[in-house]
């Protein structure tokens, strides 16, 4: 047994995720958008399914992941994607960043559908950010989803 053996054992060990380290320049706000949908939905469903537990625990759960990935997927830009002469263009941005951070983690607490559509708009307006910065102009489609929402994208 070598010592990297020995120590993965002892010391307590937890994967470490990163969208990209090269950095490719691939971004894109849709998974955030899509995860803020699936926040609202849940939201809905467990007004829904109240006297049903079993469908409680699964449909929270549910809502607690897709608000982890809208934080996952909207830092990664943030902190990746966005540079300082970005940044001195959108001046809210680290501003509008942590409102969605501060929704998310709401939206995981409560089941308030005020905060989870409050949430979804903000990361629109982060996606509508991010296609501005790169010289897009950004549109508004129907998303297609039970939530009659709309998706950000760019014309």
């Amino acid at each position: 047994m070598n010592l990297l053996s020995t120590l993965a054992k002892v010391l307590p060990v937890r994967p470490v995720y990163a969208h990209c380290d090269i950095p490719c320049g691939i971004y894109d706000p849709h998974a955030a958008q899509v995860a803020a949908h699936t926040v609202v939905r849940m939201t809905a469903l467990l007004e829904q399914y109240k006297d049903d537990m079993h469908q409680v625990a699964r449909i929270t759960r549910v809502k607690e992941k897709h608000a982890e990935i809208v934080e996952k997927e909207v830092v990664t830009i943030w902190a990746d994607y966005f540079k300082p002469e970005t940044i001195a263009k959108f001046p809210d941005l680290h501003t509008d960043v942590w409102n969605i951070l501060q929704l998310a983690s709401k939206a995981r607490q409560k089941v308030d559908p005020a905060v989870a559509k409050e949430l979804l708009e903000s990361v629109q307006k982060f996606a509508e950010t991010f296609y501005q910065s790169k010289g897009l102009e950004p549109t508004r489609v129907p998303s297609g989803f039970p939530t009659e929402g709309e998706i950000v994208s760019h014309k």
